[in-house]
């Protein structure tokens, strides 16, 4: 299984492979489960869809490490978009950005400046920022944007991050975030990362995940885990229950495609769910991500794609 996910994390940089997937139909086609389209209207469809089943939606605008400061405002220009049409249309939906879409590579003062338009366009529209993480090379210096933002009083509650269970330092992280209110989401993670940073082994991170989800459950902010392993959503139910944390403390967050049926039986039993919803036409690298992370996957649309 490892195996199997590093092959796919390695073909998410596979750039020739990357040109053919996103300029040929029959990839389009085939990652149309797990994207909602190529365009901001085929977004908000499905957000309007998931709404429609009782879910909270987060839109993700695909695209990283823009090149210039010209194309990382253009990928803000697409979130600000969003957030107007998000209010205009009433969607219970917020927006998930990764910072080097904001020309973090290029210069994080940049990018953070970039991050805060949007966070203030959120925080006017009543709007939620969940900040991406992404490669362990770039952990602290997205802390320390998402630190800074978050300590000005006008974006205190419309900022969050997302912090990843198999790096050894999440531990630390989480409690820092949680000293400084700063709402989080948990998730086990989906880069290739040396085993000198991040646990190499599933239990292990599996493991990290569950202690981690109790130090959220057990402060007094909302946060999310976003997983699709029932054995993690039973852990997180059967703690909340024994410790008094009622259901619209916290949500669960799954992926657009994953595990629908699961999705729908949260719903069912009271929980809170938020679909995690991208588009975009730069879909390639987010893809093989969630086929590494689930290769269970790959039979899924094997048997969907040729039936």
């Amino acid at each position: 299984m490892d195996v199997l996910r590093s092959a796919f994390i390695t073909l998410s940089h596979n750039q020739g492979l990357r040109r053919f997937c996103e300029h040929s139909r029959v990839g389009v086609r085939i990652s149309s489960r797990f994207v909602a389209g190529l365009t901001l209207e085929d977004a908000l469809r499905a957000a309007e869809s998931v709404n429609r089943q009782g879910m909270a939606v987060t839109l993700d605008s695909l695209g990283e490490s823009v090149t210039s400061e010209s194309e990382a405002h253009r990928a803000a220009e697409v979130y600000h978009r969003l957030l107007d049409a998000i209010a205009a249309r009433k969607l219970d939906a917020n927006i998930s950005v990764k910072l080097t879409q904001m020309g973090l590579e290029q210069s994080a003062e940049m990018a953070e400046s970039i991050a805060g338009s949007v966070t203030r366009h959120a925080s006017a529209v009543g709007n939620f920022v969940r900040i991406d993480m992404e490669e362990s090379r770039l952990t602290q210096v997205t802390l320390d944007v998402v630190r800074r933002l978050h300590a000005c009083a006008d974006l205190r509650e419309s900022i969050g991050v997302v912090i990843q269970a198999y790096l050894y330092r999440s531990q630390a992280d989480i409690e820092q975030l949680l000293a400084d209110g700063i709402r989080v989401r948990l998730c086990k993670g989906a880069y290739k990362e040396p085993a000198e940073v991040a646990f190499p082994h599933k239990e292990q991170v599996d493991k990290n995940f569950i202690l981690l989800s109790k130090m959220l459950l057990n402060s007094p902010f909302h946060h999310a885990l976003a997983t699709h392993d029932e054995a993690m959503i039973d852990g997180a139910k059967e703690f909340a229950r024994k410790h008094g944390v009622a259901a619209d403390r916290f949500e669960f967050q799954m992926l657009y495609g994953v595990r629908r049926d699961l999705q729908r039986k949260l719903v069912r039993d009271g929980y809170r769910v938020r679909v995690y919803v991208p588009f975009g036409s730069e879909w390639y690298p987010y893809f093989m991500r969630r086929l590494a992370e689930r290769p269970a996957n790959v039979l899924f649309l094997a048997r969907n794609f040729f039936r």
